[in-house]
């Protein structure tokens, strides 16, 4: 096999010549999806779902595995909505919280 010798502390290591196969291939066009309902209503509609799915189980961890990701579901509907918010501030820094808690 014909290769590049690389110079390396103790000997040269053999390695294999590089490969022009990757530039042959042309790059693929990314597919497009058009959603017919906001992130909002999706997020809302995953959060349903877990919640049903997790009324139909008894207690136990898969429950609460169902109940934790409607949870995290809503929970991003209201970062996604804080995020779009026209009058969007960064939240205070901790210090400031409690100077404000002093007052």
């Amino acid at each position: 096999m014909a290769g590049y010798r690389l110079p390396v502390i103790g000997g040269n290591v053999r390695c294999a010549p590089a490969s022009s196969y990757g530039m042959e291939q042309r790059m693929q066009k990314r597919r497009r999806f058009k959603h017919e309902k906001t992130f909002e209503e999706r997020l809302a509609e995953q959060a349903q779902r877990f919640k049903e799915a997790a009324e139909a189980l008894p207690p136990g961890t898969a429950r609460e595995l169902l109940l934790t990701r409607a949870r995290q579901a809503e929970t991003a509907s209201h970062i996604n909505n804080w995020l779009r918010s026209p009058g969007l501030q960064p939240p205070q820094a901790l210090e400031n919280l409690v100077s404000d808690q002093k007052k």
